[in-house]
């Protein structure tokens, strides 16, 4: 069996109820080598005003832990408490687009001195009543300031291709990036989001992406939900799937998403990582 480059890792969204040094101090005990880190309220606020001593020490933890990182912008009402994931670069209010690219701009910071090497995001939700091309237009001049601060700092985006939102599929990316031309912008693959949106199964998608692609989510799903599922309650088969993520040399994080499960957060990282590994297995 080829050796994998890739390493397994947790998203912290998935223990909202934890303190971060605790989530990670359990992610790691529980095997995981990296951590997929969801700035929220509670897990490195960019607008908290002690954040950079924080951010500094969460970084001596992950390395002490041996967790390589990733940062994640997907907290849902960390920019509005009254809407889900707003505002976004799609938004009407010039001032809402402009504190998502403020948040943008502190987390490139912040995974900079966390000594991670990927920022994940995703375009957002078309408002009622803009027309696709306005909100295209919206999203490429934003992305294009992002890109050159992520170029700046170092920093790579995973660009999440998300069901329902402006950018949803494989090749809604393939356009953005077409229309953003910088080496800095890659591919967050979200493997359960392949059932919603692609023609070919995950595996294949891999092998499709594999010279954009940076950042990698893993859960099952059951056609037709978007519902990031526990392993072994959906129709996901992990074999072929790990077994393209070793042909193709990826070398970043699986990232295990289940944001709805904190409540039992423990237990469930636990399983996951002992069904991937299983699956692991059995391809050898």
């Amino acid at each position: 069996m080829k050796t994998r480059s890739f390493r397994y890792g947790y998203n912290t969204n998935g223990f909202a109820h934890h303190r971060l040094d605790d989530a990670l101090r359990v992610i790691a005990e529980l095997g995981y080598e990296g951590c997929a880190l969801t700035l929220d309220h509670a897990h490195l606020d960019p607008f908290d005003p002690d954040i950079r001593v924080e951010v500094e020490r969460i970084a001596a933890l992950a390395h002490a832990l041996r967790l390589s990182l990733v940062v994640e912008t997907g907290a849902r009402f960390l920019l509005d408490p009254r809407r889900k994931h707003e505002p976004t670069f799609l938004s009407d209010e010039v001032e809402g687009r402009a504190r998502r690219r403020e948040f943008l701009e502190r987390t490139l910071a912040i995974a900079r001195d966390l000594g991670a090497g990927v920022v994940s995001l995703w375009s957002g939700v078309r408002p009622p009543g803009i027309p696709p091309d306005v909100c295209w237009e919206r999203l490429v001049n934003e992305m294009e300031a992002v890109v050159r601060r992520a170029e700046a700092a170092g920093i790579v985006l995973g660009f999440e291709p998300e069901p329902g939102m402006l950018v949803e599929s494989v090749g809604d990316f393939l356009d953005l990036r077409g229309a953003v031309d910088s080496p800095a912008l890659r591919l967050t693959l979200d493997l359960g989001h392949c059932l919603l949106t692609e023609p070919d199964p995950p595996e294949k998608v891999v092998h499709r992406v594999a010279t954009i692609l940076s950042n990698v989510h893993a859960e099952d799903m059951r056609r037709p939900a978007h519902e990031h599922l526990a392993f072994g309650l959906g129709e996901m088969r992990y074999g072929p799937i790990l077994v393209a993520l070793r042909e193709i040399d990826y070398a970043g994080l699986v990232g295990v998403e289940l944001s709805r499960d904190s409540h039992r957060a423990p237990e469930v990282a636990r399983a996951a990582l002992a069904y991937l590994q299983a699956a692991e297995r059995e391809t050898a």
